[in-house]
């Protein structure tokens, strides 16, 4: 027997994940109105499925909800940056000491398998290959790493960060990694990692929080750049 509730669903979905990209991309900049009847347009989608999205994005706060006003795609700030980074940074500290004291043989493995991955990236046919691809494959590293860590809680607070951080996080991968020099000095970064966690040693929760927090000054000036403060 059919649900008539799924079509509504998947395109409400749509709508989150499309609008959502966009957002990140910054296909609408922070603080522009996000009209119904151009979403309408962009997405070929109703006004009950980009409602639906819009809420999601809010409880995400990559959009802000204006009393009878509609939509706005929310601001960004250094502040913000500065915070979301450093809470990021502290939590992926703490959940690498967890995965080195609790993770086992299938977790190295896993670990091991993703960090190869990623060093596969160097050239590829055009930019927007490698950033997907590289940033597909950034991400799977670091995901596997933090699986060790055995706690669905933390996994979810980590995903929160990475979700509130991901368009900072497009602003410094579109200025860093179609630079070659970008690219080896995180392949290395990564490396580092790798054998620093592979053999338990404590400082690798230190070189994981410094791995996260270097991006921010390099976001810091795309943002200025923007006229952003």
């Amino acid at each position: 027997m059919s649900n008539p509730e799924a079509p509504r669903e998947n395109l409400a979905r749509t709508a989150y994940q499309q609008l959502k990209q966009d957002i990140i991309e910054s296909h609408f900049g922070p603080g522009e109105k996000l009209l119904m009847s151009g979403l309408k347009t962009r997405y070929g989608l109703g006004v009950s499925p980009l409602r639906e999205a819009l809420s999601q994005l809010v409880s995400e706060r990559l959009v802000t909800a204006e009393s009878q006003r509609g939509f706005r795609v929310s601001s960004m700030s250094v502040a913000e940056l500065q915070d979301i980074y450093d809470a990021r940074a502290q939590l992926e500290g703490l959940i690498v000491e967890l995965a080195m004291t609790r993770g086992d043989d299938l977790w190295e493995a896993g670990v091991v398998a993703a960090h190869h991955a990623l060093a596969k990236v160097t050239q590829l046919n055009s930019v927007e290959d490698q950033l997907d691809q590289w940033d597909g494959r950034h991400q799977a590293f670091h995901e596997a790493v933090a699986a060790g860590c055995n706690s669905p809680q933390l996994l979810v607070v980590r995903r929160t960060l990475m979700d509130q951080a991901a368009r900072y996080r497009y602003l410094w991968l579109k200025r860093t990694v179609f630079s070659e020099q970008a690219l080896a000095d995180k392949q290395q970064e990564h490396q580092a990692l790798l054998q620093a966690i592979l053999a338990r040693q404590p400082k690798a929760a230190a070189m994981m929080r410094e791995h996260l927090q270097s991006p921010v000054p390099i976001i810091t000036q795309v943002l200025a750049e923007q006229g952003i403060s």
